[in-house]
């Protein structure tokens, strides 16, 4: 009978981190393998060299290459698969002879381990059995005493070898981070952490568990000591020594946009700054949209404070404290971004960093709900006259309807407004003939959500309140009938020739 392939995870160095069923096989395996670089020395069978028997025959699958070039025809590619296709290969002929075969693994064999690849070429001829063991990205966590992540916190697990670029996207839409394969990655990895604005946040771990276990800020650690067996972590955000002023570090502002309602329309950049935030900053029923958080501090207001607002976010982030301002939809459309700078812009923020993350605005979401309204030019107007006279409104809405464009309206109407839109649709009647399409979409995104296509002749306003978002259509948008009985709604790429 052939005998059994084990990969063995032994765990991240401490050998009394291996648990008692690797322990069990390793103490009875026929062969027991494990891959080392060409010096010979192994970390994997250094951990569980308490547990190796003396008659034990044992392969050590030395790597032709690791990090230095090659002569192979192949490339440095070629020459590991033709070495894992020959270690494979070795390991087949005592499984054939009837002994059972334990591959040692460090930390966990599935886990960016090299048993994977005799598993690949393995596991289908032969009885196998996987062993996990704890990962270094658990031992990091461990030895930096901070969770990874905690509740719906997200945690990714990223390769230091990606392209910066690549690295920083998605760390800047991850709440929780670990970051391996470093050594000679290192540079490109803490370019990606300060291009993300994370680099504050990232902790060094090196040999996690052993004698040698080093951790450190990251922002700190000198690129030319740091070897491959190490990692950049990005602990849970909730771990972050929320709820205490700090003054020793630079505060921020980021006003993020939440998007219209719907969660997926959270951007991965907005839930990350949410995730960092210490205080977060917005009218009620916004904040109310973001999952609590333990340490973190919401202070809601009323909507129509958004000076004072900015004012308080920009006199925490002085403190030293990390504030997300949130708005719905785009911060910088009709909402908070313009309030916050416009405060900012006062001699006594000057030192104060604020940043603007953009989200998903009413007017697109309506639109894709419909087919593609504003695939021409079009333009976006609030009737709110809180903040600017109505005379001035109704200038633009005649310019927009003259200049033929297809109009956005935000702020349509509110319990205590509801005659602007009375008026603007009469304005809109004198240059739109009464055919023009209209599309009302109310709490797009939301559990409430409608959306209506009618014309501007038959357009009610009474129907409308501020949850609402209109779009007055231009000469050349279409509403058809799609073969689900939906209406589709487009403004035509090509305009004619007048």
């Amino acid at each position: 009978m052939a005998g059994k392939l084990y990969g063995v995870g032994v765990g991240p160095g401490d050998p009394e981190l291996i648990t008692v069923k690797a322990v069990r096989l390793i103490e009875a395996a026929d062969v027991v393998a494990y891959h080392a670089a060409r010096h010979g020395r192994s970390n994997a069978r250094a951990i569980a060299a308490a547990h190796l028997r003396e008659d034990q025959i044992e392969e050590a699958l030395i790597y032709p290459v690791t990090t230095e070039t090659t002569d192979h025809p192949g490339g440095y590619q070629g020459a590991i698969d033709d070495f894992y296709t020959e270690s494979a290969a070795r390991l087949a002929a005592h499984l054939d002879a009837g002994r059972d075969v334990v591959v040692l693994a460090e930390g966990d064999p599935f886990f960016y381990g090299s048993y994977m690849h005799m598993h690949k070429r393995l596991a289908g001829r032969y009885e196998t059995v996987v062993v996990p063991g704890v990962t270094s990205v658990s031992a990091a966590s461990a030895a930096l005493g901070r969770p990874l992540m905690e509740r719906d916190e997200v945690l990714t697990i990223l390769p230091g070898t990606l392209p910066a670029g690549e690295l920083a996207a998605h760390l800047a839409g991850t709440e929780s981070a670990a970051i391996m394969k470093l050594g000679r990655t290192f540079p490109n990895v803490r370019a990606a952490l300060e291009k993300s604005g994370r680099l504050g946040d990232a902790w060094y771990v090196e040999r996690a568990t052993t004698t040698g276990e080093r951790t450190a800020p990251l922002a700190e650690v000198d690129p030319a000591t740091v070897p491959y067996f190490s990692l950049a972590l990005l602990p849970s955000p909730a771990a972050a020594g929320f709820g205490v002023d700090r003054t020793d570090r630079e505060g921020s502002v980021a006003v993020v946009g939440l998007g219209p309602g719907d969660p997926r329309w959270l951007t991965p950049e907005a839930r990350a700054e949410i995730a960092a935030a210490d205080d977060l900053i917005g009218y009620g029923p916004y904040l109310d949209r973001v999952t609590d958080r333990p340490g973190q501090r919401k202070h809601p207001s009323d909507n129509r404070v958004e000076a004072e607002r900015a004012a308080f976010a920009l006199y925490l982030a002085r403190r030293g404290r990390r504030v997300a301002v949130i708005s719905a939809g785009d911060p910088g459309v009709f909402a908070m971004a313009a309030a916050v700078l416009e405060v900012a812009d006062d001699p006594q923020w000057k030192d104060v960093a604020v940043r603007i993350v953009p989200g998903l605005t009413a007017a697109q979401a309506v639109a894709a709900r419909v087919g593609a309204p504003l695939g021409h030019d079009f333009c976006v107007l609030s009737l709110s006259d809180r903040l600017k006279p109505w005379s001035v409104i109704e200038s633009r809405l005649v310019a927009a309807a003259n200049a033929d464009l297809v109009i956005a309206i935000y702020n349509p109407a509110s319990k205590s407004r509801t005659e602007q839109l009375v008026r603007a649709r009469a304005a809109l009647l004198e240059h739109r003939p009464p055919a023009t399409v209209v599309v009302i979409g109310r709490d797009v995104g939301g559990p409430a959500e409608s959306v209506r296509v009618t014309t501007l002749g038959e357009f009610d306003p009474a129907t409308v309140d501020m949850r609402c978002l209109v779009l007055i259509g231009s000469s050349q948008t279409k509403a058809v009938t799609a073969a689900d009985g939906t209406p589709r709604v487009y403004t035509p790429r090509h305009y004619p020739q007048r």
